[in-house]
């Protein structure tokens, strides 16, 4: 606990109290000033009262052991009471810091008392190793020392435990609360099966804005079983609509394949013109490593125009692979589309598709005549129910007029598909016979790029290693003190743009009878330099 301290100030607004006037004294209420840091020394006052005097420990003695403080704490155990301490005089003394329950004396100068707030206990403890003394006298029986300690209470337990319940009701209550709030909302349910809802069904199907929800909706109504002999024909029109609703998603997956092939070239167009401006990049790097603008340089400025370079190459050699990639994967797609060709031409594309557009077509006939004779079956068992019954209006008669009206429409819906399917299989057939004649040029020009391709196999492919080791020999040859590998690179580079470093140094360690690596200069100015040898070997008679 924080034991409470009386300041001394000479005005308080906040409390209303002046210097010299003590808050126990009797007519003002105790109000505990603002907490104190602990490193400032506690200062205890005499206390009067109108029946009793209360006399300030001394500061140099120990505190008092205390028992721990338990759960939900309002009753105090105040024992050192003067032996002729009445229960007045404790309500006088206790009763000033808090409203005061219970009072329970017992006859051996101790007694427990229960307060209706728990931070009463706190200021009650402040009062722990008071000396009282009853009015001026003296008397052994009429002094005593104060000795104030938590005491464990049934009901103090009690009230603290139901005060626990509430706040975990509470609790859940809130978290309840919160879990309600951040719950998605439950789907709309789904209306259940009627002739009206399957109508209004049907034109929502037809519907590319509504489709998914009416898909939805027709799904749940199979699922739960609301497929009957007097309804199928009704729900077989609606399935028949979705799956005319597949064309409209292959064409809409073209047109998405098509902006995704725009989007390709642009990228390949932007990537190109990427490359092309570092080309530039390098080339002015290499042009400025020459000797001519080279020695007009300071040595720091070289170390950077070198990283400088190498940078630029290196970032130049990923964009190069990166693009040549893609043509490689274009490549491959225009060699397995040339495979599939070759090895199916009976089943190209045009040829699959009319053979499809032919076996769709048998397949709607089929649908109309089944729909033609269900519609005549209806109609003669309506005639025949009409000369054997007196005209009257029923519920067969509405459904059997409504599955007269589905088929009608199912039959129009038919004959506009049969007549769209007539149109593109003569759209088809032209495009096929275009198709022949331009298989047929593409055959020959395959024909010719294959033979240009075996030509290009039989020249020998160490005809580029043997010209750039020649160039290289001549070049070293005019140089007797030998060049550095990038003075090489960059020569090299004039006439070979797709060459590196990297191969350049490869070529000449695949070499060592002809070119030799020697290391020249002394200190900081150490530097590696290749050497034409091929003539040493040679004896000169």
């Amino acid at each position: 606990f924080k034991p409470t301290v009386i300041c001394r100030c000479n005005f308080d607004s906040g409390l209303g109290m002046m210097t010299g006037m003590n808050p126990m004294m009797p007519g003002l209420g105790y109000v505990p000033p603002p907490p104190l840091p602990h490193d400032l020394p506690i200062v205890k006052e005499i206390i009067h009262y109108q029946s009793c005097t209360l006399f300030p420990p001394n500061p140099n003695l120990p505190f008092p052991a205390m028992r721990e403080r338990p759960p939900g704490c309002k009753t105090v155990f105040v024992g050192g009471l003067p032996e002729n301490a009445t229960e007045a005089l404790i309500v006088e003394v206790f009763g000033q810091l808090g409203e005061i329950i219970a009072i329970r004396k017992s006859k051996k100068n101790f007694c427990h008392i229960r307060f209706a707030e728990e931070f009463t206990v706190d200021r009650a403890l402040f009062l722990s190793g008071y000396r009282m003394r009853l009015g001026s006298s003296t008397d052994k029986k009429d002094t005593g020392r104060l000795h104030v300690d938590f005491a464990q209470a049934r009901d103090d337990l009690y009230e603290w435990e139901c005060r626990q319940r509430l706040y975990a009701r509470e609790e859940r209550h809130r978290r309840r609360m919160e879990e309600d709030r951040f719950r998605p909302p439950s789907p709309p349910p789904i209306v259940h099966y009627s002739d009206h809802e399957c109508s209004l069904l049907g034109d929502k199907i037809k519907d590319e804005a509504a489709f998914a929800a009416a898909v939805h909706v027709l799904l749940t109504w199979v699922e739960r079983g609301e497929v009957n002999r007097r309804n199928a024909n009704n729900f077989y029109s609606m399935i028949q609509s979705s799956n005319s609703h597949i064309r409209q998603l292959m064409s809409q997956k073209a047109a998405h394949e098509k902006e995704l092939e725009v989007a390709k070239d642009k990228f390949k167009t932007a990537l190109s013109g990427i490359l092309a401006q570092f080309e530039q990049i390098v080339s002015v790097f290499h042009a400025a490593s020459k000797q001519k603008a080279w020695d007009h340089f300071s040595k720091a400025q070289r170390k950077n125009l070198d990283m400088w370079r190498k940078q630029a190459e290196e970032i130049r050699n990923m964009q190069n692979e990166e693009l040549m990639g893609i043509r490689r994967e274009e490549e491959m797609e225009m060699s397995d589309d040339d495979m599939e060709d070759t090895h199916d031409p009976d089943d190209s594309g045009p040829v699959a598709q009319v053979e499809a557009l032919k076996e769709e077509n048998d397949s709607l006939r089929c649908q109309l005549d089944a729909y033609r004779n269900e519609v005549e079956l209806l109609k003669q068992e309506q005639g025949k129910n009409q000369e054997h019954t007196p005209p009257q209006h029923s519920e067969e008669d509405t459904i059997r007029q409504q599955q007269l009206t589905f088929l009608q429409q199912a039959l129009q819906g038919m004959q506009k598909q049969l007549l769209k399917m007539c149109e593109e299989m003569k759209q088809r057939e032209a495009e096929l016979e275009k198709s022949v004649e331009d298989k047929q040029q593409l055959e020959s020009q395959v024909q010719s790029l294959k033979e240009g391709l075996e030509s290009l196999k039989k020249t020998p492919v160490l005809m580029s290693v043997c010209s750039s080791s020649g160039i290289i020999s001549t070049f070293l040859h005019v140089h007797p003190f030998g060049a550095s590998i990038e003075y090489i690179f960059s020569y090299l580079q004039q006439l070979d743009t797709k060459i590196n470093t990297g191969q350049v140094g490869a070529l000449l360690g695949r070499l060592p009878c002809t070119f030799r690596q020697e290391l020249t200069g002394v200190g900081a100015s150490l530097e590696k330099r290749w050497k034409f040898c091929g003539f040493e070997g040679i004896k000169t008679t």
